[in-house]
């Protein structure tokens, strides 16, 4: 394999990885074949950082942020991470939830560089040779299939906006080499008229394929990546639902793999919710939980919390009776015939439901759940914007002292409420997570800032974990410790009245406390080599890369 380290010329500015443009000292323009092709003045990166951020504040919308970053990410990889981690709470929001959702949309319209990998239904035949492609070793894919992204469903082609969001952040937040990570996405088709009739997509426009040649493909995908990159860490992302579990549960022991829409969003979820019960004087084996939502997240989330309670010795069974989880045809109790086996554990016993009042031949719904069940917590993964009516959270509120409510789907338009509804109609009372950022709201006289549910706060301190302890495969342990160290990092366990969650301007020392538990919790497992702690630093250093020249 050549080393990508001694191009020369406009190669070398070309390659946004090795590019240091107008800071390459004139030593460099000399040995690199540079002199005549750059201005004469040698700026410094952080010169370039500013004159940047400079162009960036003058783009008129969101969507032109966007697109305008990842302009600056094709021509120059240390200058977009340096940027991003000087304005990180501005930034973050653009690269990655809510904006990336709109991204998503209209990927094929602000396409302007190839990133990535797709590999298309028709090319199956030649996946070994997409990815031998690839000349550079590889730590971490990311890839989807582009069917249920955020909240906005079948996107197609345009997914690809996930993998490449989701990768700058784990360089951005867990210091992962940008040059070893790959974006991929499995160009399926769609069924999304939209994008078939819309001129400009840029995706295979067939029908999506499913069933049998679907799985044939995934098994394709999967031995040609185990083929090339055998050592790699693989994150599937934004798979519908009824796939995403399955994939799950086939290749998880067979190369280091998660899904961080079932596994990363239940540990982001856990530590959250973990920190908003201690933060009031409560424990979570004491609260009662109301899940709307059963996809991959609603589902990930609950088994997750069911695990961190039998941690504190009450019995399986007693855990699963403070769940309460509602689908589209409402709760989920064992009088339905419709449950498959992902969703039959999750269930109600009909005995315990006898003194509602409810037609158990009828759905149940969110508001008979929260009459009867009368929930402490409260969480929606459902992306049906209003979900938390004024009703369902006034009744909430009426026995629950501090109601802890996480409307978390994404991208802003999907939430299930808006944190200012839910202060308004629990009096103030309200614990609020949201999944995508939210303004501080002023009630009552008191600024509440509003903690985002964002799993950029797991996934990008479990890669680090991972390569910096060489772990083969990631356990369900290795997710519990992160949810766990997550929640040590919460600044309302120490001052109640702020967030939940961790400033972003620290989520590089929060990437590290995590990553520190996964790697131990990794050598627990057996899925990792042993080493001290003191090496297990040195490594967890050695592997975070920082952006600079």
């Amino acid at each position: 394999m050549s080393d990508a380290s001694d191009k020369m010329g406009i190669g070398r500015i070309e390659d946004p990885v090795l590019n240091k443009g107008t800071a390459f000292s004139d030593e460099e323009r000399k040995q690199y074949l540079l002199t005549g092709l750059l201005p004469p003045h040698v700026e410094s990166l952080v010169e370039q950082v500013d004159r940047v951020y400079e162009a960036f504040s003058d783009e008129p919308t969101d969507l032109h942020k966007h697109v305008f970053l990842r302009s600056v990410q094709d021509e120059n990889e240390t200058v977009f991470y340096r940027l991003l981690l000087d304005h990180v709470e501005e930034m973050m929001p653009l690269v990655y939830t809510p904006v990336v959702g709109q991204a998503c949309e209209k990927f094929s319209h602000i396409y302007r560089r190839a990133r990535g990998v797709f590999v298309a239904y028709p090319n199956r035949d030649s996946m070994d040779d997409v990815f031998a492609h690839i000349q550079r070793d590889i730590d971490v894919i990311v890839v989807t299939d582009g069917e249920r992204i955020l909240g906005l469903g079948d996107q197609g082609a345009g997914g690809m906006g996930i993998p490449i969001g989701k990768l700058s952040l784990y360089s951005l937040c867990g210091g992962v080499h940008p040059a070893r990570t790959l974006p991929v996405l499995l160009d399926l088709g769609t069924n999304n008229t939209e994008r078939i009739e819309d001129p400009r997509y840029i995706g295979w426009r067939n029908e999506r394929i499913k069933g049998e040649e679907y799985d044939e493909f995934i098994e394709l995908f999967v031995e040609a990546v185990k083929k090339r990159f055998p050592n790699v860490l693989l994150q599937w992302e934004d798979f519908a639902s009824v796939d995403a579990e399955r994939i799950l549960e086939r290749y998880r022991d067979q190369l280091c793999t998660f899904n961080d829409d079932i596994q990363g969003t239940a540990a982001v979820t856990s530590g959250t919710v973990w920190a908003a019960v201690e933060a009031s004087g409560g424990k979570l084996a004491d609260q009662r939980f109301v899940m709307l939502g059963a996809g991959s997240a609603g589902v990930g989330i609950t088994e997750q919390l069911v695990r961190a309670i039998v941690a504190t010795g009450l019995s399986e069974a007693d855990a699963r009776k403070k769940f309460y989880v509602i689908d589209r045809d409402g709760l989920l109790h064992q009088g339905r015939s419709d449950l498959d086996d992902v969703h039959r554990p999750l269930a109600q016993q009909t005995a315990d439901l006898t003194g509602w009042g409810c037609d158990l031949s009828k759905p149940i719904t969110l508001e008979d759940v929260v009459r009867n069940a009368k929930p402490t917590v409260l969480i929606g993964v459902t992306g049906q914007a209003g979900a938390f009516t004024e009703e369902v959270v006034r009744e909430m509120a009426r026995h629950a002292e501090r109601p802890v409510i996480f409307p978390l789907s994404n991208p802003t338009s999907r939430a299930e409420a808006t944190p200012a509804d839910l202060l308004a109609w629990t009096d103030g009372r309200a614990i609020i997570a949201t999944g995508s950022p939210f303004d501080p709201v002023e009630h009552a006289g008191k600024t509440h800032i509003i903690a985002q549910c964002n799993n950029s706060y797991i996934f990008p301190a479990m890669g680090l974990g991972i390569l910096a302890s060489g772990a083969k495969r990631v356990t369900d342990n290795m997710f519990m410790v992160a949810a766990k160290a997550l929640k040590e990092c919460s600044p309302a366990l120490s001052d109640p009245t702020t967030s939940l969650l961790p400033p972003l301007h620290t989520i590089r020392e929060t990437a590290r406390h995590i990553a520190m538990a996964v790697a131990k919790q990794a050598q627990l497992d057996g899925v990792a080599p042993e080493c001290s702690d003191e090496e297990l630093e040195v490594r967890c250093t050695q592997t975070m890369w920082t952006p600079a020249y």
